[in-house]
This record gives C-alpha cells, structure tokens and sequence, in this order.
C-alpha cells in the first residue's frame, strides 16, 4: 500500500504494509508492549514498523494524517486471514502444530501453563514452539512432528518469524480446545485451564476468542 505525504512542497511517496499477514510475531509483541504506553508513542511507533516512513518524519505528520494511516492499519487487522494453517515453514523448515490436541502429554500442558503464568504476551514464541515442532513424515494434509522433549528455546526462536496473523489463529484454535478440555479435565487441572481460557479471551484474542468471520 503507497501513501503519499507532502512536506514543504515536496510530495513523496511511502511504503505501508498491504496485509496483516506481513507482520511477524516479534513485531507483533513489541507492538503489545507499546500498547501499554501513551497512544501518541504507540501511534509514533506502529507506523515506523509497519512503513518505510522514517521515525523523524512520523513525528512531523499532521494529526489527520496519523489518523488516516492508523485507520488504513486497523482496516488490515479486521480483513486479516482467518484460517489455520497446521504446516507452517520458517527458513525452508516445515513445521507442523500438534496434530491431535486431545492426546497432548502431561509434560506439555505443565509447559504451557508455565508460559501462562509466566505472561503469554513476552512469551508466545515459547507457547508456538511447544504447539509447533518440525515435521518429521508428511503425506498431503497428514503429517507427522518431532516428539516433545521440552527443549524449545531455539526453536522459539524460530518462531519469532511467524506471521503475527497465523499467531492468532492458533490462539484461537487453542482457546477453543482448552475450553473443550473442561468436559474430561481431573477436577485438580480444571484452574489451570481456566486460568488459561482467561488469559487467552480478555488480553491476547480479538473478540474474546470468537472466530472472525
């Protein structure tokens, strides 16, 4: 997407992202922290990440300008992609998400409510590479991935360069499975996954969790 802006009677003409998709996970999470600011830096800091526009040009913009570019950015946030990719590729590497939560380990849930805790909007790369491993046999859509060793410091990583936009498809992929997990969870897992269900719909989801259509 081009925007044109005008300065002391020059006009040029500036590179703005053309889909939500473009934005990686890392770029995403310095963007939450932002969010926690004051709205004029958050505005200062999310066009210089989602443009070429130089930072001492941002903060020479007249206000209907910010206004404008930021409308054009949240325009691409609600048209975003919807749909769940299970096969992900990072630097030529496959990797899969688990392919069954219903069967996943002890030892995996035990992580992922650490990451919870630990506040999951610092530490989504570690919750995708415990959802994400490498596929090791792929068959069309069926596929198989690495077993869970809870190594995932690298591969997490790794996952900074997912798509912010695929990110929060799996989060919503997951929300639902965890709220599904009430319905067979021991009595003594049922607060975690509340805790997990809380965290998920009120900071990280948009619309609470609800699938866009």
């Amino acid at each position: 997407m081009k925007v044109k802006i005008k300065k002391q009677g020059k006009q040029k003409t500036y590179n703005l992202i053309d889909s939500w998709s473009e934005v990686s996970l890392e770029k995403w999470i310095e963007l939450i922290d932002i969010e926690t600011g004051s709205k004029t830096k958050e505005a200062e800091e999310t066009i210089a990440a989602f443009s070429d526009i130089p930072k001492k040009l941002v903060k020479e913009l007249a206000l209907k300008d910010v206004a404008i570019i930021m409308g054009k950015i949240a325009e691409l946030q609600t048209k975003q992609d919807t749909l769940l990719k299970k096969v992900i590729e990072i630097d030529g590497v496959e990797y899969g998400m688990h392919p069954n939560l219903d069967s996943i380990t002890l030892g995996e849930y035990a992580d992922i409510e650490t990451i919870i805790k630990n506040g999951l909007e610092k530490n989504m790369p570690d919750l995708m590479a415990v959802l994400f491993r490498p596929v090791k046999e792929r068959n069309g859509e069926v596929y198989t991935i690495e077993a869970y060793d809870g190594e995932i410091t690298i591969r997490a990583e790794e996952m900074k360069k997912m798509s912010a936009e695929q990110v929060q498809n799996t989060l919503v992929f997951f929300w639902h499975f965890v709220n599904a997990l009430y319905l067979t969870l021991p009595s003594y897992l049922i607060q975690t996954a509340e805790q997990i269900v809380d965290k998920l719909q009120t900071e990280i989801l948009p619309n609470g969790g609800d699938i866009l259509d």
